[in-house]
């Protein structure tokens, strides 16, 4: 047998349906029911600060102290 038709049948069969299984993985964990509050605050960055601009991040950190 050829490697080539060794390869082929290999990534028509098995890779195939390993490539499927990860793609609903993937889908079902974006979709899961505990990220849609990290993913409503990422969406929200650019309006968190509507009146001035943020911070810079050496003098956000001087502000806390």
């Amino acid at each position: 047998m050829d490697i080539y038709t060794l390869l082929r049948e290999f990534a028509d069969s098995w890779m195939l349906l390993f490539l499927f299984v990860f793609f609903l993985a993937v889908v079902l964990w974006a979709f899961r029911p505990g990220s849609s509050k990290v993913y409503k605050d990422t969406a929200n960055i650019p309006f968190r600060h509507e009146d001035k601009p943020a911070p810079e991040m050496g003098k956000a950190k001087e502000a806390r102290s």
